[in-house]
């Protein structure tokens, strides 16, 4: 016999576990992509003005599907938050960072 389940629930519903040290969140100010055929590498990193090392705080590897989904949600609450808060200044620094990951690269 199964549990009731309560009125009004979504058997389709997702039930998302969110453990408190990841609810805390970290920190990055860049983030260095990479890809393959079959997968997306997306390294979050915090840099530190003046420190000679960076240190990568997250890696999340995503299928191009996913990877591209992610961008139209990225888009769509990238325009929520400036209809919202008005536009977002991105400011055009040449960056020098040693990127050596071997195959295509982006960064953001």
């Amino acid at each position: 016999m199964q549990p009731a389940q309560p009125e009004n629930t979504d058997p389709n519903a997702l039930n998302i576990e969110l453990s408190e040290a990841i609810a805390e969140g970290e920190y990055a100010n860049l983030a260095l992509i990479a890809h393959s055929t079959s997968e997306f590498v997306v390294d979050f990193i915090r840099m530190m003005p003046g420190a000679p090392k960076a240190r990568v705080k997250a890696r999340v590897i995503l299928t191009p599907e996913h990877a591209k989904r992610l961008l139209s949600a990225l888009e769509e609450n990238i325009q929520r938050f400036e209809q919202s808060y008005g536009p977002i200044k991105v400011h055009q620094e040449a960056t020098t960072y040693p990127m050596n990951f071997g195959g295509a690269v982006g960064e953001a």
